[in-house]
């Protein structure tokens, strides 16, 4: 942030599936969504604060970048009928806000909840060794309740694998549902096929795309299905 002000630039931040993260800085604790010049949200259905269709809202402590937003979201309108800029039509229709407005009550016990499945998932794969022999390295984040200063929000909860293809697909055999976020990094994407990059040039993240799956985890998952999860995946590296 500091540097981007040093340059000129303002910072658009999104938050889309951090709402309600905790980031410690200079001027203390910042809420995701609250730490750049304007935080972008979603409530998409599958997000953590999710409606029942789409939608989402733009935060800012800048009132006359405040203003200027709300007239984006009307067309441009300032006044009835008098445009002061090119707009859209961005309101968020009534069903979606009540949806939210009921969900947003329940959104720190959700969150707690999956900070919890977060942690007990951090555990049981220490306790089967996967963790020491390499082959899962979960997330490296701070598991205390609210409050912490790095309070994470694990809308997904990501870990790097070994033969990850083979281990996705063992656990589709097996009925365990996973995902990939991202297979294929920014630098190789036919729409950046432009820019002139190759594979090689950037190695870290190509090694991360390789790597990383998304397990179960939502606030509703239950124990026992969790420990389907780790057990599948213990037993596909103890075959």
């Amino acid at each position: 942030m500091s540097l981007a002000v040093g340059e000129g630039l303002s910072v658009i931040e999104d938050a889309c599936q951090a709402v309600g993260a905790d980031y410690p800085s200079a001027s203390g604790i910042r809420k995701a969504g609250g730490i750049g010049h304007a935080g972008t949200l979603s409530f998409y259905p599958t997000k953590n604060l999710g409606g029942y269709g789409d939608g989402g809202m733009v935060l800012t402590n800048d009132a006359e970048l405040g203003r200027r937003l709300k007239m984006l979201r009307v067309h441009g309108e300032r006044d009835r009928y008098f445009y002061d800029h090119i707009g859209g039509n961005f309101r968020l229709d009534a069903l979606q806000a009540a949806v939210l407005r009921v969900k947003l009550r329940h959104l720190p016990a959700w969150q707690e909840k999956r900070r919890a499945l977060a942690g007990a998932y951090r555990r049981k794969f220490a306790e089967t060794g996967l963790v020491d022999h390499g082959f899962v390295v979960p997330p490296d984040a701070v598991y205390q309740s609210s409050g912490a200063a790095d309070y994470h929000t694990f809308h997904q909860y990501v870990v790097r694998v070994k033969d990850r293809d083979r281990l996705q697909a063992f656990l589709k055999e097996n009925g365990v549902g996973t995902a990939v976020f991202y297979p294929l990094p920014l630098h190789l994407q036919n729409c950046f096929a432009g820019l002139g990059y190759q594979e090689g040039d950037f190695p870290v993240s190509e090694r991360a795309a390789g790597e990383v799956l998304a397990l179960p985890i939502y606030a509703e998952l239950k124990p026992e299905e969790q420990d389907a999860v780790v057990g599948r995946i213990a037993e596909f590296y103890n075959r």
